[in-house]
């Protein structure tokens, strides 16, 4: 087994990669790509206390602008819309559309499917070892972020 960091982060690089190839694939029949449906179930499961993009772009960690373009295909295509915040007009809320309701089965099962077929030979200690070591890896990234 190979410790060395480079191949880790190698390693972490090809899982990501091979996991978002699969997502691309399943969900290409709906017109969504892997970042559209994670973005879309998201959402969806606030139902109706919807989200923000800003929430959106903490727990994803994705660049804002990127998640405006996934949320403007989204929108486009009728899967999602934005309604004024209460209290505060520049802020929207982001709901799911019926169109998007009737696809989150689809989508629930397709992208949970893939994370199940990802951790299918785990047994619960590893992936509680897992988990603690990758929140230490986040962490280490944040602390690094700041002294920089």
């Amino acid at each position: 087994m190979n410790t060395d960091p480079h191949a880790l982060v190698l390693d972490n690089r090809r899982i990501v990669q091979a996991l978002e190839r699969r997502a691309d694939a399943a969900l290409a029949p709906a017109g969504l790509t892997a970042a559209q449906g994670h973005v879309l179930l998201h959402i969806l499961k606030q139902g109706e206390a919807g989200t923000s993009l800003t929430a959106i772009h903490r727990l994803f960690g994705t660049s804002m602008a990127t998640l405006s373009g996934i949320l403007k295909c989204l929108r486009r295509d009728g899967y999602v819309q934005a309604v004024p915040c209460p209290g505060d007009e520049r802020r929207k809320l982001l709901f799911g559309t019926e169109k998007a309701r009737q696809l989150q089965p689809f989508l629930a099962r397709t992208l949970e499917g893939g994370n199940r077929r990802l951790y299918r030979d785990f047994s619960e200690e590893e992936l509680r070892t897992l988990a603690r070591l990758q929140q230490k890896m986040l962490s280490n990234l944040n602390v690094s972020d700041s002294k920089e």
